[in-house]
């Protein structure tokens, strides 16, 4: 067996695995790794905040469904990625953060930035070790990634202390493969009953959370709901796992991003069939009135995420694919009927009876008509990217989509700043995609110093920013207090130029005033973007004070803008 040196090992290992693109930032206690990452084939961007880079590992990992890499030194390095750790943990995204350490002869004395980041990132991750032995390394790598894969997916962290990357090992690449990742297949007794369910019911309702996705199920949720002639829903993780122009899309229901039809015909049906869906309280909202007199069943890959919020009728350990695909078999077996077309009349009429109104003209610019001009500029091929806040809610209401993985929002964790690096992720995975990032004036600050790694390594994307002026989601949850205190972050005439901040970084942008200029300012962005191959920003000025519909129930949504 060749001897080499034990980082080289770990190079080939992240080769081996399907990873060309990482994203990092260089330290003296992390060197050894990126020695070994030149001429390893890996392409690498050095990002301004190991948080950046824990996003755009994130987002090139929800675009590509493997696992995404993000490097960083030792001490604070560890500690920024924290939040990305998080993020990941939360939406189930599949991520690998790898960390410099002192040596570790040093770690008992209070060395130059040594932290236990192992300790610190356990809550968030699904493994966090470090590697004592150099010969662990590159099977300690080969479990990282199995980990990350498996069952739930979700971040790892490995932590190297400088020693041990400066050591040689017994290592062949050439006879080493990925470690194989257990399917989780469903219980055929309890696929049975669930179409026994099924068929009883009357209005029965499939509901696709985020493991449709992450499932790479889409094709056999349409043909299950095509086929028994069920309504499919979606939850903000699961938006674009079905067709939203289809005769059986039943909307997105819910307490902030819903459509008012959707939470109707959620409240109507009498079964729900709910894959991968962690039944989030954004989704749900008082169980009380979300459980009501209907039946659930819960499929999900993970065990202890059945019963987590409620305990359903019925509960299936599987993979969605898995389930969907025996599901749709044994319905073909037994002849099963479909579901009556009444239930399907039913939900044209909600769609025609309930709809929001995004046509408006007025100046300031409303923000549901930034959404309906998204929605026809840009195709259904585009991969657009949002994080936390009013934007992201009136997206959930207004925005299209219509193919997995190609909306990514970061749903539960909700950090601001995601969407800059995220969308840098994004389009390293598909250089020849479109992407679009929506962004609040807010969030776009948080971690704008990553547009210089999108102009320094020529990643084109447009940013659609809705700017109040405000913490507008916060400014609205303080009207319950009877407040509006420190929210409010306007000065001068627009408060931050945030078309300046673009061009400091290289990178072009423009200012919309009225309704009429936004489908042509997007246009122009899209070309620009393509000209220039770096970012580009359409800043769009909307009413200060907008309020977000939302309530606390599916049955008391506040509706504060006219809906016909």
């Amino acid at each position: 067996m060749p001897r080499v040196p034990a980082m080289q090992a770990v190079a080939d290992v992240l080769a081996s695995e399907g990873v060309d693109t990482a994203f990092g930032c260089p330290g003296a206690a992390i060197l050894p790794l990126y020695q070994a990452l030149q001429g390893s084939g890996i392409e690498h961007l050095v990002v301004r905040h190991e948080e950046g880079a824990t996003h755009m590992a994130d987002g090139w990992a929800r675009t590509t469904g493997n696992v995404g890499v993000a490097i960083g030194t030792s001490g604070p390095a560890g500690t920024n990625m924290i939040t990305g750790l998080y993020t990941a943990q939360a939406d189930s995204i599949p991520i690998l953060c790898i960390t410099g350490q002192a040596v570790s002869t040093k770690l008992h004395q209070e060395a130059f930035q040594a932290v236990d980041i192992v300790e610190i990132a356990k809550p968030v991750t699904k493994w966090a070790v470090q590697v004592k032995e150099a010969a662990q390394a590159p099977w300690i790598f080969r479990e990282a990634f199995r980990i990350a894969r498996s069952g739930r997916p979700g971040p790892v962290l490995i932590d190297l202390p400088l020693d041990v990357q400066k050591q040689d090992i017994e290592w062949d690449a050439g006879i080493d493969a990925p470690l194989p990742v257990p399917a989780v297949l469903p219980h055929p007794a309890r696929v049975e009953r669930a179409l026994d369910l099924l068929l009883a019911a009357q209005r029965p309702l499939l509901l696709a959370g985020g493991g449709v996705v992450l499932g790479e199920a889409s094709e056999q949720l349409r043909a299950v709901a095509e086929r028994l002639g069920i309504p499919v829903g979606v939850t903000l993780m699961g938006k674009g796992t079905f067709p939203e122009d289809h005769e059986l899309f039943a909307g997105m229901a819910g307490i902030q991003t819903s459509q008012r039809w959707a939470n109707a015909a959620f409240l109507e049906s009498d079964l729900v069939l709910a894959l991968g869906a962690r039944f989030g309280d954004r989704h749900t909202g008082a169980l009380e009135v979300y459980r009501g007199e209907r039946r659930f069943i819960h499929v999900d890959i993970e065990p202890t995420q059945i019963g987590r919020v409620f305990g359903p009728d019925l509960g299936i350990v599987s993979d969605t694919g898995a389930f969907l695909t025996e599901l749709l078999a044994v319905a073909q077996r037994r002849a099963a009927p479909r579901a009556g077309e009444a239930w399907v009349h039913r939900l044209t009429e909600l769609k025609r009876e309930l709809p929001r109104r995004a046509d408006f003209d007025q100046a300031p610019i409303k923000a549901p008509r930034v959404f309906a001009e998204i929605n026809d500029t840009y195709g259904e091929d585009t991969y657009f990217v949002t994080a936390i806040g009013l934007y992201q809610i009136w997206s959930g209401q207004f925005q299209r989509a219509h193919k997995p993985r190609h909306y990514q929002v970061c749903g539960q964790a909700g950090p601001l700043g995601w969407e800059i690096p995220a969308a840098i992720g994004v389009k390293k995975a598909r250089p020849d995609a479109e992407v679009v990032g929506v962004v609040g004036d807010y969030s776009f600050q948080f971690l704008v110093e990553e547009l210089a790694v999108a102009a320094q390594y020529d990643v084109p994307f447009v940013l659609i920013m809705l700017n109040n002026e405000y913490l507008g989601l916060i400014r609205q949850a303080e009207l319950g207090y009877g407040m509006n205190y420190q929210v409010d972050i306007h000065y001068d005439s627009y408060g931050t130029d945030n078309v300046k901040i673009m061009q400091a970084y290289g990178c072009s942008g423009t200012r919309v005033l009225e309704a009429a200029d936004i489908r042509p300012s997007l246009e122009w962005a899209r070309k620009e973007a393509e000209r220039t191959s770096r970012p580009v920003l359409v800043e769009i000025m909307i009413e200060r004070e907008a309020n977000a519909a939302m309530g606390t129930a599916l049955d008391n949504v506040v509706e504060f803008d006219p809906v016909t």
